[in-house]
């Protein structure tokens, strides 16, 4: 399994977003090894999105998304659910791509079409905030074989707040995947 380098992060967000389908998604904790493969995913394109956390500016919470590419930027919504996004692009762009759903591969028991299921089912939380996605316990890798699909777009969900940006399509997703959150 080989980990995608920091390069492959570093670039246009939806062009990432779309790239990380059918990735797989590794998280060791406790001895336990889970993978799955990315099958849904949403850009965020950066502070000029009014969808995405970064739009609001540079706050405690949201300067994991100005940082770097190649980190995990993980919170909690609604107080219940974490949701994990992998940050994009330089610098100060505050852009990334949240991770909806994935396809178990090892080890993942549970729901995992959602972000909340997809982080519970992988045991992501706050902790992993800031991880760095090239560490070897957290990291996205190319799987042993790649596969071919088709990608449908989509505008993502839950945005309706975000005027002309809701209608934006943004969400990608692997074609006639049963672990696609809703298609």
């Amino acid at each position: 399994m080989q980990k995608l380098p920091r390069p492959f992060y570093d670039r246009e967000t939806a062009l990432v977003a779309r790239e990380l389908l059918g990735k797989w998604l590794v998280h060791q904790s406790a001895q336990i090894e889970r993978i799955g493969k990315i099958v849904e995913v949403e850009a965020y394109l950066g502070a000029h999105d009014l969808a995405a956390h970064s739009s609001k500016g540079l706050t405690e919470r949201t300067k994991i998304m100005f940082g770097p590419p190649g980190f995990a930027y993980v919170y909690l919504i609604y107080g219940v659910h974490h949701c994990m996004n992998v940050v994009t692009e330089g610098e100060h762009h505050g852009a990334a791509v949240l991770l909806r759903a994935v396809e178990p591969v090892k080890n993942i028991a549970g729901k995992t079409s959602g972000p909340g299921l997809l982080c519970r089912a992988m045991e992501i939380d706050r902790r992993l905030n800031g991880h760095d996605l090239l560490s070897d316990d957290f990291f996205i890798a190319e799987p042993a074989v790649a596969e071919k699909f088709s990608i449908v777009k989509r505008p993502r969900i839950g945005v309706d707040y975000a005027k002309h940006w809701a209608k934006r399509q943004l969400r990608f997703y692997i074609k006639d995947n049963p672990f696609v959150s809703r298609p």
